[in-house]
């Protein structure tokens, strides 16, 4: 009996002194700065869109963290919007999912109480996710996804206030690295560690429509000139990559000529297209987030 009773302690014991990192796990939490960066990037989105929606950002245990209703959208949207939301936070899958596996004959999840409409996206960093984002209200139950995946792409990774600030050295470019820039159109400062970009920009022709869902664009005419569509409605607009949006034109934009020395700031969000280009144009634009 002794030997049963000191076997059992030493048993007890044993566990507790495993490492700590053999019991727990780390895990990634989505701040409320996260949180509004969604809804900043999704809002963003829609007003490319029908401009109208609501946007609901939860935690990965589906608790509501942040919602935001355009004008003109009905009011059930915001319900269902973070029904979508807690749907795609505690099944980890988008409900496009759901709803297509209903549709398709599965009539027995209807009984579960979740949301299975399309417009939710789970949010992932590193792989993990942290929340979702569901949207509801949009012109169609497609337009509801895009703007919740371009929300879902809106998180960032920024510096906390424990992290510690490392000094940045000063970049500095000779006349000759310029110009060979322009000469082909290059980055000059990348955007790694910082919250800005800066661009030695060339066309010498058209583009495609241009939104930049975080970016803001401040744009220095170098030389040459360009018409210039910014604000209005993007046709044909596709998403290229996280917070980047392409597309074929704008209907409704103000239209300008740009010319050497003129500088035009371009908000996040906004359409722009450089609709017509005489000649060589280059331009820096420097990217602020």
């Amino acid at each position: 009996m002794r030997q049963l009773k000191l076997g059992a302690i030493a048993l007890v014991l044993g566990g507790l002194a495993s490492p700590a990192a053999a019991q727990v796990a780390t895990h990634k939490a989505l701040t409320l700065e996260g949180a509004r960066n969604v809804i900043a990037a999704a809002v963003a989105c829609a007003r490319t869109k029908a401009g109208t929606g609501v946007i609901a950002v939860v935690d990965d245990g589906g608790n509501l963290m942040a919602v935001e209703r355009l004008d003109g959208t009905f009011a059930a949207g915001a319900n269902i919007s973070i029904g979508k939301a807690r749907t795609a936070a505690l099944f980890k899958k988008p409900t496009r999912f759901f709803e297509e596996l209903i549709n398709k004959g599965r009539t027995a999840m209807t009984a579960v109480d979740f949301t299975p409409l399309i417009g939710g996206v789970p949010i992932l960093v590193d792989g993990q996710i942290v929340g979702a984002v569901g949207v509801s209200g949009a012109a169609s139950a497609q337009e509801d996804e895009e703007v919740a995946m371009a929300g879902a792409a809106g998180v960032t990774t920024r510096l906390s206030s424990a992290d510690p600030v490392h000094a940045m050295n000063v970049s500095y470019f000779p006349h000759d690295a310029v110009n060979a820039a322009f000469a082909k159109g290059s980055v000059l400062i990348d955007g790694e560690g910082r919250n800005y970009m800066i661009h030695a920009s060339r066309r010498d022709k058209p583009g495609m429509v241009e939104i930049h869902t975080l970016d803001t664009d401040l744009i220095y005419v170098q030389d040459g000139g360009a018409t210039l569509v910014t604000g209005g409605s993007i046709v044909g607009g596709k998403a290229i990559e996280p917070n980047e949006i392409r597309g074929d034109s704008i209907t409704g934009g103000e239209t300008r000529r740009i010319a050497k020395g003129d500088v035009i700031a371009v908000p996040n969000g906004t359409p722009h297209w450089f609709q017509d280009v005489k000649g060589t144009l280059t331009y820096y634009v420097v990217k602020v987030r």
